[in-house]
């Protein structure tokens, strides 16, 4: 792997992005962990998320472009009041499917990694506020390379 590559072309771009979070939500609404927590799930969530992660990893604009940006991402999470259990289980099931889909890859999987321990626990904070709670102005979409939170 080419220390120079983005991450989002380290993954596959877009369709790696989707096959990651396909894997990903196949094992979460088999959890009895996380399943109740995704209850409201639809199969275009995996696509939403696909979209946001290749915004983060250096792709194409499209999340902010088509489906509101940071404070649409943001939004959606608060009053979920996810607990430290949630985020445990959810790093762990997304490290086993960067594990089948990336297999041989540890510095990719380290730096995605690095991400999902960031943003999640920004949406872990963000999910103990109710619903329709001013968040300000978040910015951008953020951009994480290998190097973590891009300035």
């Amino acid at each position: 792997m080419d220390s120079g590559t983005s991450l989002y072309d380290a993954v596959g771009g877009t369709d790696g992005l989707r096959r990651l979070s396909q894997t990903f939500y196949e094992h979460v609404l088999a959890d009895e962990v996380l399943a109740p927590v995704f209850a409201t799930f639809t199969p275009s969530h995996v696509e939403l998320v696909a979209v946001w992660l290749a915004e983060v990893f250096g792709g194409p604009p499209e999340f902010t472009e088509l489906h509101g940006g940071h404070q649409r991402l943001l939004r959606s999470h608060l009053g979920l009041g996810i607990r430290d259990e949630h985020r445990t289980r959810w790093l762990e099931l997304m490290a086993q499917a960067i594990d089948e889909v990336l297999p041989g890859e540890p510095q990719t999987r380290d730096a995605l990694m690095a991400y999902f321990e960031w943003g999640t626990a920004i949406a872990q904070e963000v999910s103990q506020s109710p619903v329709g709670s001013d968040l300000g102005d978040p910015g951008p979409v953020p951009r994480w390379t290998r190097s973590g939170l891009a300035e």
